[in-house]
């Protein structure tokens, strides 16, 4: 009996050996396919091991002939390196060495283009050389191959194969010490790398040059001044196509095909190597056959082809060059369609959601997942949008050469399976653990989903998509874009069935009610309801104690605000279209410390118990970085403006919207409080040259969407950053202020000009503007000659043909003009003016070159102006002034004057210059809106009336 009983127990422990030995050689199976998977071997040099050419080596000997689309990067770099001079004199000013870096991604043609400027220059330099680096860098190599270029002149440099690093870089310095060198650094990767390499060229102020070639942002700041290079236009997208293919376009056989060549082309990008790529495969084939390549272009066509290896081969380096944590960031993206706009902040939602984001001490995982984002961006593997607003990079693209590698490597590690409107089954079993189903309208056959983690379905039929019942451990469910029916929201009473779900998004959807289960959803961090038609929030939501995102800014209504929205406290981001203007839904905002993100729009009026207690509880959410803030008013804005008087922002705050109103720029508002603010948005009533000032001092502002009213001089250092702004004239910029601008709205108002009598000489100082690129210039007509509007915008074209950078201008005029019968009453009614013995001083305008900005809040009113009434009043009792036949101009068209004067206020024109003299004439009447304070924001349209220049 006793033997038996060991028996059964030597049985079991053996049972239990076998079972933990088979969990053995499956981990060590999951190791050894992992290290398959990510190439390890690829990222340590390998001494022993087989290497392959370069496939860029070639672009080093391609002849000047065989390069198309080459000639203006080619001239635009070499004017950067030589400031315009072609000879081989050295100016004084070029005595100082230059380092440009070639920026784009892979397969752009850098090299090419590096190459060809190298071989332009070359002979003006006494020594010179071109080393690429590439993506695993052996310094002393690189160091080494300098020195025999540069020294292949020198008879006795010795065996260099013997000298370490720093020996080298020593001889290196003692040759290059009284030489004028140009050297090309190919290819560099890793600034560790550079930053050895750097040591050896020295400054010898000998106008030396440098060129670097690089993938990767951080690389090219770091080395100088950055060429970003484009990619190719349509026009020489489609010369280097046919070039590789016939031999030229007049020499194609089949009459120009060119429907699917332009399908062909606009696939490619404008990249070269992508244009090379295709054209080799499609070489040799009948016509007939191009779309069916078209159709398979990337890594999949099968061809044995050189031109395919080497692309595929470029890719790979920066894929491989990535960390592991981006790697796995990059093959999710696979799971959006060609061309498809990829919204920033939903995708770093999603790779939380998926759990490639690390916890960091200290900060947020979205703030992680940002860096990943930006990372991606910056070594060339994304290309990124301003999608919201200029200059604010919001969202993304993927490069469809790219994104057919991403989709490669995904399905080779099952990483991420895609179902388009071609696929008719899912492979049984399924063994997929990201599904991605896109454009599809056929129904799934194979319903068994096991291992699904994530699904993502994109422009998809209702019918087409499987039940929420089929998965059992779903940690991520979007459904952008899928028409479901309003009375039946696909299967969303299953959603108790999903514990570990973190991301789900119904962006798009016509659903118009969430069940009360979503309260079982734990786990769930996100929660997209963008573009729906959802009313009302179920009280559920507010046991997700998890949530860090909520987008219920749903179609134009608003919802009804539930009152436990305090009950939200891991929120970050909460985007909210309103219905409720109660006052315990903003109590209940200031428990919600963890925001960074606020967006509020209110579909209702709000009173002043609302708006006292907004405020208190903004006090209290001290993480915020964008705020945006929309709604109208039942009371003015004067009374208003109290209730923002204690409020002390964030210091982290960057993106200030605020869409209802000051009467005036708050106290708070000053580049102490707000040092990183980067873009600007308030309603403001009264803005004055001070608050321009202030505006000025803010060391990050990059886009200042209110109006500058006319008549501002900006000094040098204003604005440093600002990159888009709109300003009404009169303007002057002096030299030195907004040195990053590139994107200017001017607001001419051709009448106010003309009434104040303002020479058009302050257009010029655009050319002061020494990066602007873009000017908008809107040309106000109402009550103005055809002469006059004339003489405005010449003067504005002849700004923009002047300027060295030769800005885009995109002219707009708006507004009715005079007409002959207007001009007719005109001089009439001069005449009867002119013979008239006393004009009254309340319709007596004077020729002064100040503005005027009529200030309706007479309660508020400044002691300036009180002064200014005063001596107006004394006035009155003297004789009226002599008439110009400029004054009788704008006297002849002024209104009735009311019975009751209205208060002025006046900003000095150019108050920088303390003008307003009082030996001035009376002020001239240009309008408040049309040269003063006008606080519209620049994406909105407004409607201003140029009658009111004459208006007192």
């Amino acid at each position: 009996m006793v033997k038996m009983t060991n028996l059964f127990t030597k049985g079991k422990t053996r049972h239990q050996i076998a079972d933990a030995m088979r969990d053995i050689k499956n981990r060590a199976q999951e190791v050894a396919d992992r290290h398959n998977r990510y190439r390890v071997d690829d990222a340590v040099a390998n001494a022993a091991g087989k290497h392959k050419v370069d496939p860029r080596l070639l672009a080093l000997y391609k002849t000047q002939k065989e390069l198309v689309g080459i000639e203006d990067a080619r001239n635009e770099l070499t004017n950067m390196l030589t400031d315009g001079v072609g000879d081989g004199d050295v100016p004084k000013k070029q005595h100082m060495m230059k380092m440009v870096s070639i920026l784009g991604p892979g397969g752009l043609g850098k090299t090419t283009l590096a190459k060809a400027v190298y071989d332009t220059l070359q002979t003006q330099f006494e020594c010179t050389a071109f080393v690429p680096v590439g993506r695993n860098p052996e310094v002393k190599k690189v160091l080494r191959d300098i020195l025999l270029e540069v020294g292949k002149k020198q008879e006795h440099i010795g065996d260099v194969a013997i000298l370490d690093e720093r020996q080298l870089i020593n001889i290196l310095q003692r040759l290059l010490e009284n030489a004028r060198y140009l050297i090309v650094i190919d290819d560099i990767w890793d600034l560790e790398a550079w930053n050895i390499i750097k040591c050896a060229l020295l400054d010898n102020n000998h106008g030396s040059r440098v060129i670097t070639t690089t993938r990767i942002l951080d690389v090219a700041t770091n080395t100088g001044d950055i060429y970003k290079l484009k990619p190719l236009s349509h026009h020489l997208s489609e010369e280097l196509f046919y070039t590789r293919l016939f031999g030229g376009k007049d020499k194609c056989p089949f009459g120009q095909p060119a429907e699917v060549s332009d399908k062909i082309l606009q696939k490619c990008g404008g990249v070269p190597l992508a244009i090379i790529t295709i054209a080799s495969l499609l070489a040799g084939k009948p016509m007939e056959d191009w779309s069916k390549v078209f159709n398979s272009i990337g890594f999949g066509s099968g061809d044995s082809n050189t031109d395919v290896e080497n692309t595929r081969k470029i890719l790979l380096f920066s894929y491989y060059d990535l960390p592991y944590y981006l790697r796995s960031c990059l093959l999710h993206m696979s799971v959006y369609p060609e061309d498809y706009l990829i919204r920033k902040d939903k995708l770093i939602w999603q790779w939380v959601a998926e759990g490639f984001v690390s916890e960091e001490p200290g900060v947020s995982l979205f703030e992680t997942g940002e860096r990943y984002f930006n990372e991606l961006a910056n070594r060339s593997m994304i290309q990124p949008v301003e999608y919201r607003q200029p200059y604010t990079i919001d969202a993304c693209r993927i490069h469809d050469m790219v994104l057919d590698m991403i989709c490669l490597l995904s399905k080779q590690q099952n990483f991420v399976t895609i179902l388009d409107s071609n696929e008719k089954n899912i492979p049984s079993p399924c063994n997929a653990r990201r599904l991605a189903v896109q454009n599809r309208a056929v129904p799934l056959t194979n319903m068994s989903m096991p291992k699904v983690r994530s699904w993502y379905a994109i422009m998809c039929d209702p019918n087409a998509l499987p039940s929420l019942s089929n998965f059992q451990v779903l940690r991520v469910l979007d459904m952008e874009k899928c028409g479901f029916d309003k009375d039946h929201p696909y299967h969303l009473e299953h959603f108790r069935r999903l514990p570990q779900l973190r991301y789900l998004g119904l962006k798009g959807t016509y659903i118009s009610k969430l069940p009360e289960e979503i309260g079982e959803l734990k786990f769930l961090q996100t929660l997209d309801l963008r573009s729906t038609y959802i009313r009302e929030l179920p009280e559920s939501i507010g046991l997700l104690r998890q949530l860090k995102c909520l987008h219920a800014d749903v179609n134009g209504v608003g919802i009804t605000v539930p009152n436990w929205i305090g009950n939200l406290t891991s929120l970050e981001e909460l985007h909210l279209n309103a219905a409720d203007k109660s006052c315990i839904f903003v109590k209940e905002l200031r428990k919600l410390t963890e925001l960074r993100v606020l967006f509020c729009r209110l579909t209702a009026d709000v009173d002043e118990c609302w708006m006292k207690c907004f405020v208190e509880s903004l006090c209290n959410l001290r993480k915020i970085q964008v705020l945006g803030l929309y709604f109208s008013l039942t009371q003015p804005t004067s009374e208003l403006d109290d209730y923002w008087k204690g409020y002390e922002p964030p210091r982290q705050l960057r993106d200030l919207c605020i869409q209802h109103g000051f009467s005036r720029v708050p106290a708070w508002f000053n580049c102490s409080l707000l040092p990183n603010l980067s873009s600007l948005d308030m309603e403001v009533g009264d803005f004055g040259e001070q608050d321009v000032l202030n505006f000025g001092g803010l060391p990050e502002l990059t886009c200042l969407w209110n109006a500058i009213p006319g008549g501002m001089e900006f000094p040098d250092g204003a604005f440093p950053k600002l990159r888009i702004c709109r300003v009404h004239a009169p303007f002057r910029f002096l030299q030195g202020s907004m040195q990053s601008l590139e994107s200017i709205y001017i607001i001419v108002h051709v009448r106010a000009l003309k009434d104040a009598s303002t020479d058009l000489d302050f257009i010029g100082s655009l050319g002061d503007l020494p990066s602007v690129r873009r000017v908008d210039a809107q040309i106000g007509c109402n009550g103005a000659s055809a002469s006059d509007i004339e003489k405005v915008k010449a003067a504005v074209r002849q700004a923009i043909d002047t300027h060295p950078n030769r800005p885009t201008l995109h002219l707009d005029a708006y507004g009715l003009p005079q007409t002959d019968e207007e001009k007719s009453d005109l001089e009439q009614t001069k005449q009867e003016l002119l013979v008239a013995p006393c004009l009254d001083h309340t319709t007596s305008v004077g020729t002064s070159a100040q503005l005027i900005n009529d200030n309706n809040d007479e309660e508020e009113e400044s002691d300036s102006v009180k002064t200014e009434q005063k001596s107006d009043h004394e006035d009155e009792n003297r004789p009226g002034p002599h008439l110009t036949e400029s004054s009788v101009d704008i006297a002849s068209t002024s209104p009735p004057v009311p019975a009751q004067r209205q208060t002025w206020r006046r900003w000095a024109w150019f108050a920088c210059l303390n003008s307003g003299s009082s030996n001035s004439a009376a002020p001239s009447t240009a309008g408040s809106k049309q040269c003063g304070g006008s606080g519209q924001g620049m994406g909105r349209q407004e409607a201003e009336d140029d009658s009111e220049a004459a208006q007192p």
